[in-house]
């Protein structure tokens, strides 16, 4: 689940989507999905179920946005979540976001 290049892939979607850029950027995860995707439906689900016991902040990020080449980087797996330190692809649980935390 631990990615170690986490800070330059996230660095590639906030020069993709500057306006993730922001003062609480270091704490927000990240919903990788785009519109029509019933699957990132689902994923959203699940993180509103996750926050009913764990505040976390996220935000949801279209890779339809992003570049050709990063797109296809995630064209096949989103959902996918990306905390500051971590990246999930879906399928995943609530309990598989509890370990995020860890």
């Amino acid at each position: 689940m631990h990615n170690d290049n986490i800070e330059v892939l996230r660095a590639r979607v906030i020069a993709a989507n500057p306006s993730l850029d922001s003062a609480d950027n270091g704490n927000q995860w990240w919903l990788l999905g785009t519109s029509g995707c019933h699957l990132c439906d689902i994923a959203e689900q699940i993180i509103t179920q996750f926050q009913a016991v764990q505040p976390i902040n996220y935000q949801n990020v279209d890779i339809a946005d992003f570049d050709e080449a990063l797109m296809m980087e995630f064209a096949t797996t989103i959902p996918v979540i990306l905390t500051p330190s971590k990246r999930l692809n879906y399928p995943f649980s609530v309990m598989d976001l509890q370990q995020l935390l860890v």
